[in-house]
C-alpha cells in the first residue's frame, strides 16, 4: 500500500515543481475601519511633564474582485499615531521616550508573482511630510502600479505579526510638543491577474505606548542567565502574537501537549550564532531554535548544511544547485529558496546511500552527521561539540497517513508521543528535524491542515499548486527553508521511504537513497545541553543570540 502511495505522491510532485509562479486578477480592497481608539495614556513623572497617546481606528482590509478591476486605481487605509510631551510649569522643557508598533493581526495576502510587493506600507511624519524610509525587518521599495504610477513604501505582502516602527524614540518640549505619524497601506493595482489574493484580508492596529513590547530573549535576560529559563521567561511575560513562541501545555488547541516551548510563525526572532565566535556571525553558523523540548533547547541549522560541515563522502549527492537548480523538464527550484546560504555549497544527501530506512545504520547519520560535522565543529573549537547533549532519537517511523496525510497533533502523537515506537530508538548528538516539528513551525491556524492533501492539483494555467494541505502555510511557517529537505522519521510499513519536505511546504515521501540520485538538504539538528547560558543578542539574523557553556 505504501508503495502506491509514494508512486502517487511522486507523481503529482513531478507536476507541481512546475508550477509555483502565483498568477491573479484584479483585487477589490474595500476599506474597513474598526471603533476608533482614542485612549489616552498618561505619564506623569515628579516634574509633572505629561506625555500622552493617541491612535486612530484599527485598519481592516478585504479584497473582491469586483471594485478593483483595472483602471480603478490603488486601494488604501490610513490611520495614525499621535504623541503629545507638555513640560513642567518649571522649567518649560521636557524629554521622553516613546514606542510604536504595527501589529498585523492578521494577513492572507501572498505574491502574485514572486518578489512583486502587493501590499505597501507608508509612515509618514505629518508635520514635515517626510516619509520614513527606515524599519529594521522591511525592504522600501519603489513599485509601478496598473496606471504606471510610482508608489514607495515597505514591502508588507505576506508580513504578519509586531513590526517595530519607532523604538525608545525620543520627544522634547519646551513647553509643548506633538508628533504624530500617518500610516497608511495600500493595495497596488498591478497591471496583471491578481486574483489569487481575492477574498483575501489584512487586519493591522496601531500600538503607542511608553514601554518596550517584549519580543525577544534579550528582553528578558542578561548575561550568564541560562537559555532555557529565558526562553520559559519570554513565553511567560509577553505574548506568542509578538514573540512567535507557543507554550504546549494542555491548554494549547491542537498543540503537542508535551509542556514544550515552541517558535511558530514567519519569521520569530529565535536566530543563535553556533561554532563561530566572530562579532558578525557568518551564515553558515546561523541556526535556529526549534524550542525547549524536554528541558533542553533544541537548534536546527537556519539554512542548509555546506559540504564543508558534512563532507562529501558516504551519504553525499551533489550540490544543491547542481541537483535542482537546473532541472530542465521542468524549471530550477532554487529560486524558491528562502535562505541566505550559498547552493553552490550547500550539499545534498541521500537518507541512507542503500536503499534501507533503517537510521541506525544510515551512513548520512553516522559519517556525515556524527563523525564529519562533529569533526567541523572540534575544527572550530572543541567548546562547541561539548555544548552538544546526547539525545535518544525516535527512529521508529510512522505510516505516510498519519506523517504526510493527517496532521500536526497526529504526526506528533505516532512520531514522538503517546502513540510512537518507543523500541526503535537510536542515542547520538546530531539528527534531523522531525516531521512534527515542522508543522509545529507554522501558526496555529494551520495545524489541522494535512501535509499534502491528495486531492490537490494544479490550477488551469499550471501556475500555482492547488490543495488544502500545508503549502498554505509556507509563508508562515519558518522551517520551511524552500528547500527540498529530509526529515529524520521513516515510513516504518517500508524498507525504503523517508519523509521529507519539499520546496512548496509539502510533507512528502521518498525513496532513503534520494530522487533519482539528486539527494536532498540535511539540517542539522541537536538539543543543547541544558546548562548552557544566554550571553546577548536579540534572535534576528543580524544580532543573533550568542551562547556560552
Amino acid at each position: 500500500m505504501e508503495k502506491k502511495k509514494v508512486k502517487l505522491f511522486s507523481a503529482i510532485a513531478l507536476l507541481a515543481l512546475a508550477f509555483l509562479v502565483v498568477g491573479a486578477t484584479y483585487a477589490y480592497f474595500q476599506n474597513q475601519y474598526g471603533a476608533a481608539s482614542n485612549a489616552n495614556v498618561k505619564v506623569t513623572t515628579y516634574t509633572t511633564d505629561m506625555l500622552t497617546f493617541e491612535t486612530g481606528r484599527n485598519i481592516n482590509f478585504t479584497a473582491g474582485q469586483d471594485d478593483f478591476a483595472s483602471g480603478k486605481g490603488n486601494k488604501t487605509g490610513s490611520t495614525f499615531a499621535r504623541a503629545t510631551l507638555q513640560a513642567n510649569n518649571k522649567t518649560n522643557t521636557a524629554t521622553a521616550n516613546y514606542y510604536m508598533y504595527l501589529n498585523i493581526e492578521n494577513n492572507t495576502f501572498t505574491y502574485t508573482n514572486t518578489g512583486t510587493p502587493e501590499l505597501l506600507l507608508q509612515v509618514v511624519d505629518k508635520t514635515s511630510g517626510n516619509p520614513v524610509t527606515n524599519i529594521t525587518g522591511l525592504n522600501y521599495v519603489t513599485v509601478t502600479d496598473g496606471k504606471n504610477t510610482s508608489i514607495s513604501g515597505f514591502d508588507i505582502t505576506t508580513k504578519k505579526g509586531l513590526i517595530a516602527l519607532f523604538l525608545n524614540k525620543e520627544i522634547s518640549a519646551s513647553p509643548k510638543t506633538i508628533e504624530e505619524y500617518t500610516i497608511t497601506i495600500t493595495l497596488v493595482n498591478h497591471n496583471f491577474d491578481q486574483n489569487v489574493n481575492t477574498g483575501k484580508n489584512l487586519n493591522g492596529k496601531l500600538i503607542i505606548q511608553k514601554e518596550k513590547i517584549i519580543t525577544s530573549v534579550a528582553d528578558v535576560a542578561k548575561s550568564g542567565d541560562n537559555l532555557v529559563t529565558a526562553l520559559q521567561n519570554l513565553s511567560t511575560k509577553s505574548k506568542p502574537s509578538y514573540t512567535g513562541l507557543y507554550h504546549h501545555d494542555a491548554s494549547l488547541t491542537n498543540g503537542a501537549g508535551d509542556n514544550s516551548y515552541r517558535f511558530a510563525g514567519a519569521d520569530p526572532n529565535n536566530y543563535v550564532c553556533f561554532g563561530s565566535d566572530e562579532a558578525t556571525c557568518p551564515n553558515e553558523n546561523l541556526y535556529r531554535i526549534i524550542g525547549v523540548i524536554d528541558g533542553k533547547v533544541k537548534l536546527i541549522h537556519a539554512y542548509g548544511a555546506t559540504t564543508d560541515m558534512l563532507g562529501t563522502d558516504e551519504g553525499y549527492a551533489k550540490t544543491y544547485q547542481e541537483a535542482w537548480g537546473s532541472l530542465s523538464s521542468y524549471g530550477s527550484l532554487s529560486s524558491y529558496y528562502k535562505g541566505n546560504g550559498d547552493l553552490t555549497k550547500i550539499g545534498t544527501y541521500k537518507w541512507n546511500k542503500t536503499r534501507d530506512n533503517t537510521w541506525s545504520t544510515s551512513t548520512t547519520n553516522t559519517t556525515n552527521l556524527n563523525t564529519n560535522y562533529i569533526a567541523y565543529l572540534d575544527s572550530k573549537n572543541t567548546k562547541w561539540k561539548i555544548m552538544i547533549a546526547d539525545t535518544t532519537w525516535y527512529v521508529g517511523g510512522m505510516t505516510s497517513t498519519y506523517g504526510a496525510l493527517s496532521n500536526a497533533k497526529t504526526a506528533y502523537n505516532y512520531e514522538v508521543g503517546a502513540n510512537k515506537d518507543a523500541t526503535t530508538t537510536l542515542t547520538s548528538k546530531i539528527g534531523l528535524m522531525y516531521v512534527s516539528e515542522y508543522y509545529y513551525g507554522a501558526t496555529p491556524d494551520y495545524w489541522m491542515l494535512p501535509g499534502f492533501d491528495q486531492n490537490g492539483h494544479p490550477n488551469e494555467d499550471k501556475t500555482t499548486w492547488i490543495g488544502e494541505d500545508y503549502t498554505k502555510a509556507y509563508n508562515d511557517n519558518w522551517m520551511n527553508t524552500g528547500l527540498n529537505e529530509w526529515t529524520i522519521s521513516r515510513t516504518f510499513d517500508d524498507s525504503d521511504i523517508a519523509f521529507d519536505v519539499n520546496v512548496y511546504g509539502l510533507v512528502y515521501v521518498d525513496f532513503v537513497d534520494g530522487s533519482d540520485g539528486r539527494g536532498l538538504v540535511a539540517r542539522p539538528s541537536f538539543s543543547l545541553s541544558s546548562s548552557i547560558k544566554f550571553t546577548s543578542g536579540e534572535g534576528t539574523a543580524v544580532n543573533p543570540i550568542r551562547i556560552k557553556l
